[in-house]
């Protein structure tokens, strides 16, 4: 098995950079029209963090709601459809 890697060039690398910048939301995005990688990663992270949390939010929100409704009721019968459970 070689040991050589690849390299990635520095136009492949400006391309990523460009495609995680679009990825931000415009709250999200410095005013600068080019971020240096480390900055957008950072960022990128921080972003990242932020929706699992909200998916965390979510999910203690949703468990909440479940354990108000009866279990056989249309409403519960609607969430597990869409949540495919």
């Amino acid at each position: 098995m070689s040991s050589r890697r690849s390299r990635i060039s520095d136009e492949e690398i400006n391309d990523l950079i460009s495609k995680l910048q679009a990825l931000l939301p415009e709250s999200r995005r410095r005013t600068t029209s080019r971020a240096s990688a480390a900055k957008l990663l950072k960022e990128m992270c921080g972003y990242i963090k932020s929706l699992h949390q909200e998916v965390d939010d979510l999910s203690e929100q949703l468990a909440g709601l479940m354990a108000t409704m009866e279990a056989d009721s249309p409403q519960a019968e609607i969430i597990r459809s869409i949540l495919g459970s």
